[in-house]
């Protein structure tokens, strides 16, 4: 039982296809559970705030199990933190194969004086081999993690929206409520138009409508710096695509999606508040499907919800949600996943007590503080 040594940065280009096939190709109780953001690229999407360590174990010519750890540096010390987004990827009916992928990732994090591990994968939480995973995991040390009990989840949403596109493509719309219909209807009648040949140059038109999205919808956002980066990594490896909805020369509305068939996820929207009426975020969402399923996709990933299960007014049908953003995603045909959520394993308990519980407490005095001002 030999494990392969750990890849490296370095060796990226002739790793990732491989490292990706085998991420793609994952699955638990027949349901995919591999995520882009357990490729290779993504660990060159993170620096330089974030350090990727990607460990396998291999057996016979064959990968077992992959992990792209992210490791970042916890302020004024000399501890790190180990993350894996939306992984590990490996056959976890496997209860030997996870012990030794973890032990394997254990002690590249106490070279690394990580304070503890956090894992996120895209397991259901209604799969049958989950109770089997959560108490393999609880005997290694792992503990549900403190920092993602909201409704959204932790630093991954717990819940996401997802639609089986295996269908022909001109059979894909017969999921759509028919209002859904009648808006992509409504669109081509008033001329919108789909750009999807996107060059990196029209990055700008796609970063300024995401400033008005966020300035609209209270977040941040990120720089446009950032999208650089996935333009020179994701899309320049053919594993992210670009849209621009128009009318009358007009950008109205843009998204980006992630691929690595057979699955697609819409990952950034953004929309300016001009030409809302003319419904272009429905003109996108179809466009994207059909790039996907040119790409031999299989499942549409609509991304993050906060579990409107829990609202109080939430009536069973998610087209009746309280919650545009949910009602958007379920007109098209998108059901509610929820995963596995994340997990800690805490390696020392004085640095875990004080990122998870000292940090919080204190960055909540702060806001007290300045409220008061």
């Amino acid at each position: 039982m030999n494990a392969s040594p750990t890849f490296n940065s370095e060796t990226i280009t002739s790793d990732a296809a491989r490292w990706n096939d085998f991420v793609a190709a994952a699955t638990v109780d027949g349901v995919l559970v591999g995520d882009i953001l357990q490729c290779l690229e993504w660990g060159e999407v993170k620096k330089p705030d974030w350090q990727p360590i990607p460990i396998s174990i291999e057996r016979d010519g064959v990968l077992r199990a992959v992990a792209l750890v992210l490791k970042r540096k916890m302020p004024y010390s000399d501890r790190s933190i180990f993350y894996v987004s939306r992984g590990p990827i490996l056959d976890w009916t496997d209860a030997d194969l996870i012990r030794e992928l973890f032990a394997k990732i254990r002690d590249e994090a106490k070279r690394h004086k990580a304070a503890f591990i956090k894992i996120d994968p895209a397991i259901p939480r209604d799969a049958p081999s989950t109770p089997a995973i959560e108490t393999v995991l609880r005997e290694i040390g792992f503990i549900p993690s403190p920092e993602a009990q909201s409704s959204f989840g932790g630093t991954q949403p717990r819940c996401v929206m997802k639609m089986d596109i295996s269908a022909p493509t001109e059979k894909v719309p017969e999921q759509f409520h028919q209002k859904w219909r009648y808006n992509l209807r409504l669109g081509e009648r008033k001329g919108l138009t789909v750009k999807s040949d996107c060059t990196r140059e029209d990055l700008k038109i796609f970063h300024e409508l995401y400033l008005v999205t966020a300035a609209r919808d209270g977040f941040k956002g990120y720089p446009f710096s950032y999208f650089e980066k996935l333009w020179d990594t994701l899309f320049a490896n053919d594993m992210a695509k670009m849209f621009l909805v128009y009318h009358d020369d007009k950008p109205l509305s843009g998204a980006i999606s992630f691929v690595l068939p057979p699955q697609c996820w819409y990952v950034f929207g953004a929309s300016g508040n001009e030409g809302r009426n003319l419904m272009p975020n429905h003109a996108m969402q179809w466009a994207m499907m059909k790039w996907a399923k040119e790409r031999g996709c299989t499942v549409y990933d609509f991304r993050g919800v906060h579990d409107v299960r829990k609202d109080p007014d939430f009536t069973g049908n998610l087209m009746d949600s309280s919650d545009g953003l949910v009602r958007f995603k379920a007109g098209f045909g998108a059901e509610l996943t929820e995963y596995f959520g994340e997990w800690d394993w805490p390696l020392d308990k004085k640095w875990y007590w004080a990122w998870t519980k000292a940090r919080p407490a204190l960055a909540q005095a702060a806001r007290k503080v300045r409220g008061r001002k």
